[in-house]
């Protein structure tokens, strides 16, 4: 057995691998798809989400700061692919600045405790990448 083939079959009972790479995909395809959806809202109409304070703020309407969003989690998403333990991060910080808004937003409450649970979930995976390299 060479070196290489050593180090694959060892990754593949490591749970702590199995792990990075279930969330390393997660986290990859999730941002993707929302962030295409916010163009598109077959999932959702996303604007119902976003706090009026913050079209007041920027002065760009809900349906294209939602395009904008869009954008950044295609980025992120694509980040994590690439570089997860900077991803990864990005993605934590993505989620924390989407439950601040959900909580400006009455009756959002229970999205917003789900998307602190995804935030430790990427956490985890930007320490889990942390080992992987």
């Amino acid at each position: 057995m060479t070196t290489s083939e050593y180090v694959a079959a060892e990754q593949s009972t490591d749970y702590a691998h199995q792990a990075y790479t279930i969330l390393r995909f997660g986290f990859t395809i999730a941002p993707i798809i929302a962030g295409l959806d916010k163009f598109f809202n077959v999932l959702v109409n996303w604007t119902q989400y976003l706090t009026p304070l913050v079209p007041r703020w920027t002065g760009i309407d809900p349906a294209g700061f939602m395009m904008v969003v869009g954008v950044i989690e295609i980025i992120a998403g694509i980040v994590v692919a690439v570089k997860p333990r900077f991803g990864a991060w990005i993605v934590v910080a993505w989620l924390w600045g989407i439950i601040i808004n959900l909580l400006l937003v009455p009756g959002y409450y229970d999205v917003a405790l789900r998307d602190l649970g995804l935030s430790f979930g990427a956490l985890a995976l930007a320490r889990l990448a942390e080992r992987e390299g």
